[in-house]
Parts: C-alpha cells; structure tokens; sequence
C-alpha cells in the first residue's frame, strides 16, 4: 500500500472518531441517562469486559462457524448448478420459472420450517444460511458461464476436451472474475443472515447475545456487540479482498458497476 493510499485510509477516521468524542462531551456536558442508549465510554467499558471475561470470543466463533458453513454448502451448490444452467440452455429455460420463483423468498422465512426439521443448533442456522448464499452465486455463475466467448469453447472441443476439461480448463477461468464476486456477495449474505436467525430464533452467537443485552437492558453491552459486528465484517471483507487478489491474481478482479 503506498503511502497516499495510507493516510487517505487514516483520513477516514476522522469523521467516526470526531463523533464519538462529540457524543461523549455532549453526554457528560448534559448529565444525560439512558435506559436504551449509552454513552461511548460506556460502551468501551463494556467492550473490554466483554473481551476479558471471553464471551465475545466464544459468541463470534459461533456466529462466524453458522456463517461460513452455511456459506461453503450454498456456494457449492450455487456454483454447480449455475456452470450447468450457464452451458446447457435447455435446463435454462426449464428451471427459469422455478428460480424466479424461490429466489425472492426471504431466507429468515424458512425458520419456522429448519426448526421443525432441524430444532435449535448450527444445523438449522446454517441450512438458512446455505439458502441466502445459493442464490447470488446460481445466479452471477450463470450469467458468467453464459457470457464465455462461444468460440472458445469451440476450439477446446475441436482439440478433443471432454466436457470436464472444458469447464475446469476454459469455462472457470474465463468466468472467475464474476463468480468470486458472486463469493463476495454471498459471504457478505450470510453474515447478515446468520445474526439475524440468531436475534430471531437461536440462542447461539452474536446476534442472541445482542438480543440477551436489550432484553436485560444492558445498551452499552448491546451496542458494544453491534460495533464488534461491524468490526467482524470489515475485517471478514478484508480477508476476502486479500483472498482474491493472492489466490487468483489480477484477473479476479473485477468491479461489477451498478
């Protein structure tokens, strides 16, 4: 990182950390209390109390193991069907309506369902999960797969590539771009949808331990676990980035403009 590139970063500081000490000066100046809100220093306090006695440690280590499974097995099958919908048509068009159809259900919507199949646990956290990650990753795979220049596929045929060899040696690498910012989205997905079964229905993690500090009107807790959240996720982003760039180079990436 060049030197700009690090005080632009530094830059951004200023502004949350101007706020946070206007937020505290402007709590102590007024003596003001609260019963749903705390005050920075409050919520620091409650952060390192949090880290000393290891229950934040042990709520991300839940959270992040939900999130990250359910992740690997929506991914995985995204990744499979989407390369087979992207090169066969007709499975493509037999599958358009069904795929219009499920995609825009909510994932939390089938927590009534997991806990009947599954009950309490990772188990169900995670098939919710695993269904919220599948869809950016069919979908983006697919149009990815679908968009590979046909005459290379072409070539590789006329040079006697099964159709394996065909995927692993032209189709993915032709695709990766699209497909790992697919991953991106879908993990981003599954964080969020991971806390909130949590707050929702699964007394594991950060989002039941969030849950637990409101209900026992504990704000500067809660809000210490919700700044941790965030922490967890830029940092989550930050491996993801740094995956990218070292796993598959520069031809992964890729901005997808809005």
């Amino acid at each position: 990182m060049s030197g700009e590139a690090q005080r632009s970063g530094w830059r951004g500081l200023v502004i949350p950390v101007g706020l946070i000490l206007l937020a505290e000066a402007a709590a102590r100046a007024t003596g003001w209390e609260s019963s749903m809100l705390a005050m920075p220093s409050a919520i620091a306090a409650a952060f390192v109390t949090a880290l000393a006695d290891g229950t934040i440690f042990t709520a991300t280590l839940q959270t992040l193991a939900t999130a990250l499974g359910g992740l690997a097995l929506g991914a995985a099958l995204g990744l499979v069907f989407g390369i087979l919908l992207g090169l066969v048509r007709t499975a493509d068009r037999l599958m358009e309506v069904s795929i219009e159809a499920f995609r825009p259900i909510p994932a939390v919507a089938l927590i009534p369902i997991a806990l009947l199949v599954f009950g309490f646990g990772f188990r169900m956290e995670m098939s919710i999960v695993a269904f919220a990650a599948f869809w950016p990753v069919l979908i983006l795979t697919r149009a990815a797969v679908a968009g590979v220049e046909p005459r290379l596929i072409d070539v590789a045929r006329a040079l006697g590539f099964n159709a394996a060899a065909r995927v692993w040696k032209i189709v993915l690498p032709a695709a990766l771009p699209r497909i790992f910012v697919a991953f991106r989205l879908a993990a981003g997905i599954a964080l969020i949808v991971a806390v909130t079964v949590e707050i929702a229905a699964n007394p594991i993690g950060l989002g039941y331990n969030m849950m637990l500090a409101q209900q026992t009107l504990r704000p500067e807790l809660m809000l210490a676990l919700l700044v941790w959240l965030g922490v967890v996720g830029w940092a989550f982003n930050i491996v993801l980035l740094w995956s990218q760039k070292r796993l598959f180079g520069p031809a992964a990436m890729v901005r997808i403009d809005p």
